[in-house]
């Protein structure tokens, strides 16, 4: 069977009570902690002819900043489905050989809460010992090596800095400030680190750049992750940041998949970061990196995320499941359909095809 690789180039189902959650630092109550809420619909639509089809779709994570508040309600013509993962919430569909017109739509409804980090009430502790779950971010993967060029550029950033938080602080501003933005580039990028270090260019979307940044932190000893998901709102910030309503009321967000990004704390938790979108507004908005208006988003995002986005999941390098022909999967942001082995495009919404809406209540 053929398989495309797209990464390579550049009823109703109650699943709220069985999500996984994940441990993050409690809000900052001096500052904005808006709840938000919206709903949000996916309207799936496999337009590839064939006998078989299969679809998976990466669904909302539960944490501490967001919260489904509705079940999910599928409509679908599958002969079954069922979420097939709880580490990374995935929602499975297998259609009945020579189904026409395959499709799926899954409509909820999810809350956020503000993330804002307050950091002077943090405290480190550098003899905090890890769990494993937190190790696990430390470690090198396929796409986020931890040694050769990619210590080599983290030790020239941070120099003699002690302490992990003047480290990241060091490394996010560096990212923030130094790479660059890439409309071109498919999706939301590969995020191969070294491949990006080593040519030199230092350009990317947001997984390339947020991938650099968490490389870095992993390559100094400060566990870092990112998350994959969409933005599903207006940003008080930029344009640039959010997904503002049209005439119509609704968020068109089938192109808003957005990858962020945290580092690990120790005595502390999580602090959520987003280096990538500086490196969006100050191209989409035509500001230098002096600007007051990039300057005050910088700052912003280090330890605060605004939740006009939600998030999906964790995964990078992963087996779907059940497993699927492209494997492992480089990350899990997108919907992803097979036809008869063949993986259809998700970087193209029409293509696939798909629509995405969104609205703030």
């Amino acid at each position: 069977m053929q398989r495309r690789d797209f990464f390579k180039i550049g009823g109703v189902l109650g699943a709220a009570s069985v999500l996984p959650s994940v441990a993050f630092a409690a809000a900052n109550e001096s500052k904005s902690s808006a709840v938000r809420t919206f709903d949000v619909r996916l309207s799936h639509l496999l337009k590839e002819k064939g006998k078989n089809a299969r679809f998976w779709l990466p669904l909302v994570t539960s944490t501490d900043f967001q919260q489904l508040v509705s079940d999910y309600k599928i409509t679908t013509n599958a002969k079954e489905y069922y979420i097939s993962d709880l580490a990374i919430p995935t929602l499975f569909a297998d259609f009945k050989e020579g189904q026409v017109d395959p499709a799926i739509d899954v409509e909820f409804k999810v809350r956020t809460t503000e993330r804002n980090t307050d950091f002077s009430k943090v405290n480190f502790n550098e003899n905090e010992k890890l769990s494993k779950e937190i190790e696990f971010y430390l470690k090198a993967t396929a796409q986020i090596p931890t040694t050769g060029i990619v210590k080599e550029f983290a030790d020239k950033i941070i120099g003699k800095t002690k302490g992990d938080l003047e480290k990241a602080r060091l490394i996010y501003n560096w990212v923030a400030n130094t790479m660059e933005r890439d409309n071109s580039v498919p999706g939301c990028g590969r995020g191969d680190v070294k491949a990006i270090l080593e040519s030199g260019k230092l350009v990317g979307k947001c997984t390339d750049i947020n991938s650099v940044f968490v490389g870095l932190c992993r390559a100094v000893g400060i566990p870092a992750r990112e998350l994959f998901g969409i933005r599903v709102g207006a940003s008080r910030f930029s344009g640039q940041m959010g997904a503002a309503p049209k005439e119509d009321g609704l968020s068109h967000i089938s192109g808003g998949q957005h990858c962020r990004a945290e580092f690990y704390l120790k005595g502390y938790g999580w602090v959520p970061v987003d280096p990538a979108d500086v490196t969006k507004v100050r191209l989409g908005e035509k500001l230098s990196n002096s600007d007051t208006k990039l300057a005050q988003i910088r700052d912003y995002l280090f330890g605060n995320w605004e939740m006009c986005w939600i998030g999906f999941n964790y995964g990078r390098d992963f087996d779907l499941k059940p497993l699927a022909e492209q494997r492992p999967i480089n990350n899990f942001g997108y919907p992803y359909a097979e036809v008869d082995g063949n993986t259809l495009d998700y970087y193209n919404p029409k293509e696939f095809s798909y629509d995405y809406v969104s609205k703030e209540i």
